[in-house]
């Protein structure tokens, strides 16, 4: 996790996510018990079932369909913006490729 100084949390290894989740009462103990049966934490339980989850979401094929209109929706707004720019500026702020500064 970042900090405001730009640094990483020290509980944190860097690429990681903090989450915090609200659970019923009853919830959390039949987990913390799952856990404690396991020899796992209450953090690894989430984690694989999360983890299963996402697996059951990817076959999904209605979830897919929806995806694959999602990303045409996006590329149609990034034509658009792209259209906008260029007729802002005009064609050769476009195509430009990114200037790099040069060392003295």
């Amino acid at each position: 996790m970042t900090t405001p100084a730009g640094g990483t949390d020290r509980h944190n290894p860097a690429g990681v996510k903090t989450l915090a989740i609200r659970l019923e009462p009853d919830v959390h103990t039949q987990l913390t018990l799952i856990a404690q049966l396991r020899g796992s934490t209450i953090t690894d339980e989430i984690r694989k079932a999360l983890t299963a989850h996402i697996a059951n979401v990817k076959g999904n094929t209605d979830l897919a369909s929806q995806a694959e209109s999602a990303m045409a929706e996006i590329e149609r707004e990034a034509a658009a913006r792209r259209e906008a720019i260029a007729s802002l500026f005009g064609n050769e702020q476009t195509t430009e490729k990114p200037r790099t500064p040069r060392g003295r």
